[in-house]
């Protein structure tokens, strides 16, 4: 049994981006990796891969924002990504939630944690993805089957 600890490492937004170079400098982010597609850029409070793109040296877009369902490939897509990253790293989706689940469920693989050790850290950081019993199935999901 491993004593899982909160990523450092990697870091994920809790609510929209005004600024994506600002944030970015912020966190002083070496890499990124966005969850959203194309339709967020046009929204109101949205930002486009290009953004991202400017923001920092090094980035990836798995798109992963609804109506995306979540599901193995997709955790195996964030998994390699985040591999091929550098550090510091910063997840983002749209507001939140996705990008936590992808960061507890990519620091628990690395960590070989278990799913109950994961989702009991990430409940008491407060990671965003705890609301979302759906997000929880997930991250235990990949948990057990990606490690």
């Amino acid at each position: 049994m491993t004593t899982f600890e909160t990523p450092t490492d990697l870091t994920y937004n809790r609510g929209l981006i005004a600024d994506p170079a600002a944030y970015a400098q912020e966190a002083g982010a070496e890499g990124w990796l966005f969850l959203c597609g194309d339709l967020f850029a046009g929204m109101e409070g949205g930002m486009s891969y290009a953004d991202v793109q400017a923001a920092v040296a090094a980035s990836e877009n798995v798109v992963s924002d609804p109506p995306q369902v979540l599901d193995m490939d997709l955790a195996r897509q964030h998994v390699a990504a985040l591999d091929r990253l550098p550090r510091p790293t910063l997840v983002t989706c749209r507001v939140g939630p996705r990008s936590s689940a992808v960061v507890y469920l990519y620091a628990g693989l690395r960590a070989g944690a278990s799913a109950d050790e994961v989702l009991a850290r990430a409940e008491a950081d407060g990671a965003l993805f705890c609301a979302s019993d759906e997000l929880k199935a997930w991250v235990a999901q990949g948990l057990a089957e990606l490690a």
